[in-house]
């Protein structure tokens, strides 16, 4: 199974590798207020993934956060124990 891993990976890796290799003419990105960047096509391409992840992690953070405090908040809840003479909750039984 481990070899099968490896196999995989090199097979991604030289398949991305071919990708850059023959996207290599420059390409032009105009931003806002005349202002351009020229770099090859395979940067331009690589520049968008890295943004793109970057975006979705940072939308993911406010739910993550909310998340964590949540189970913070349970897990004290939980760990407190019981009062004196309470009786142990038998219902789904």
């Amino acid at each position: 199974m481990k070899y099968l891993m490896w196999l995989l990976n090199a097979a991604i890796f030289f398949t991305l590798f071919a990708f850059a290799l023959n996207n290599l003419q420059p390409a032009t990105v105009h931003f806002f207020f005349g202002t351009s960047w020229t770099g090859p096509l395979v940067l331009v391409v690589l520049a968008t993934f890295v943004a793109g992840v970057a975006v979705g992690a940072l939308a993911m953070v406010p739910r993550w956060w909310r998340h964590r405090t949540a189970a913070r908040r349970h897990a004290t809840s939980v760990s407190t124990p019981p009062p004196a003479g309470a009786t142990p909750d038998t219902h789904g039984l």
